[in-house]
């Protein structure tokens, strides 16, 4: 069986798109995902499954639709993908809570960051299904556009790599 680690995009701790992480868990053991886990309330899940990445994405998106009535867009990697992508962040400089990495359902277009405006002087690599954002002044502060980004869901580079810990641990 592959570890994965699936990412939910469009879920928050409350209001529009809240789903409790014990919910979560319940949604994937029900969907057949053995060992399912969950990290941090922002729509992590880590689970075994037999099914090939995109077919466990498309099940527990197509679940998640059903509880929300809209489905959120789910992110699936394996253990190998999320090390990789931790390993190879680029700006060494750049603290880690103020570099992302935006998970894509799909590799990012060609031009991905040609309408990119970073007025506080972010900077991006388009790297396959992800593209890494360094925030100077944070995430949060930040007054990035960038429409790439759009499809995907984000986190920060501590949590990249405490996923791929967790998911070598299930290994």
């Amino acid at each position: 069986m592959t570890v994965y680690v699936a990412l939910l995009r469009a879920v928050n701790v409350s209001g529009t798109g809240a789903l409790p992480m014990t919910e979560l868990k319940a949604i994937c053991e029900g969907l057949g995902f053995s060992d399912a886990q969950t990290y941090i309330q922002s729509g992590n899940a880590l689970f075994r499954s037999d099914e090939p990445e995109d077919v466990a994405a498309e099940k527990l998106d197509t679940a998640l639709g059903k509880k929300f009535g809209k489905r959120p867009g789910v992110m699936v990697r394996t253990t190998e993908e999320l090390e990789e992508i931790a390993a190879k962040a680029p700006f060494p400089e750049a603290r880690p809570n103020f570099l992302f990495v935006h998970f894509l359902p799909e590799t990012a277009p060609a031009g991905a960051l040609e309408q990119m405006v970073a007025p506080d002087g972010e900077e991006a690599v388009v790297a396959g299904r992800e593209i890494y954002v360094h925030y100077p002044i944070g995430s949060g502060k930040s007054k990035l556009k960038l429409p790439a980004l759009k499809a995907g869901t984000s986190r920060n580079l501590n949590t990249v790599r405490k996923l791929a810990e967790l998911a070598r641990a299930m290994e």
